[in-house]
């Protein structure tokens, strides 16, 4: 089947992952993971993105994401594989390639969706068994969405900002969101919606989003999210 092409709709929030080249790791200590916050940071904002969510693990990356201007995550993703690269490279004397080719996106349909993808992101090092409470772990956003550690990283998405009247309210209602672990199911769907570019979406979701596009953005994927 030939890839989808890759539709990235301005204010429609994405999930992105990239990994490693054939898994190898690509973050050896925190230093690494420091420069590539750095880096996320300074491109996010220079391309017009916003940043929801986080995590950095040894060998990939998540991110759950919105764009403010046309082509602004591939701008983003583009550059800030370059940079960080280079400096990895030149870290460990080596040189080629570091990532796993391009990155993985897919659109994700905020009213049904959104706060699922916000736990999966934040939950893999509980899914790695790296720590037991997505509190312990520094490098995702878990501690800025649900523990108030401020960061000029992060842009609340909307959805977010609706679960409570004030700051309290909200890092409350968020941190009762991961009293249940995000089902195996669900976490198969967004894995396979990412890997091959289908929105993780209602078919409602999805149909606004070919009429908007003119063309084709879904594709028969079996155990696709349907419905609300």
């Amino acid at each position: 089947m030939a890839r989808l092409k890759r539709v990235a709709p301005i204010g429609v929030a994405q999930h992105v992952i990239q990994r490693g080249n054939n898994r190898q790791v690509c973050f050896s200590d925190e230093h690494d993971m420091k420069a590539y916050l750095s880096w996320l940071g300074e491109l996010s904002k220079k391309y017009e993105v916003e940043i929801h969510a986080w995590v950095l693990m040894t060998n990939h990356v998540h991110l759950l994401c919105t764009p403010k201007a046309e082509m602004a995550v591939s701008k983003m993703m583009q550059s800030l594989g370059r940079v960080y690269v280079r400096y990895f490279n030149h870290k460990f004397g080596r040189s080629g390639t570091l990532w796993e080719g391009r990155f993985k996106a897919c659109l994700v349909d905020s009213e049904s969706y959104l706060l699922e993808v916000y736990r999966y992101i934040e939950l893999n090092p509980v899914r790695a068994k790296m720590v037991e409470d997505p509190g312990e772990y520094s490098w995702s956003s878990y501690q800025c969405n649900a523990l108030g550690r401020e960061t000029a990283l992060r842009t609340s998405h909307e959805v977010y900002a609706r679960l409570g009247r004030t700051q309290g309210d909200r890092l409350c209602a968020y941190r009762d969101l991961f009293k249940a672990h995000v089902s195996e199911k669900l976490i198969e769907q967004l894995r396979r919606c990412t890997n091959s570019g289908v929105p993780f979406a209602s078919e409602r979701f999805i149909k606004e989003i070919e009429e908007l596009q003119l063309g084709r953005v879904s594709a028969l994927v079996p155990g696709r999210p349907r419905g609300e």
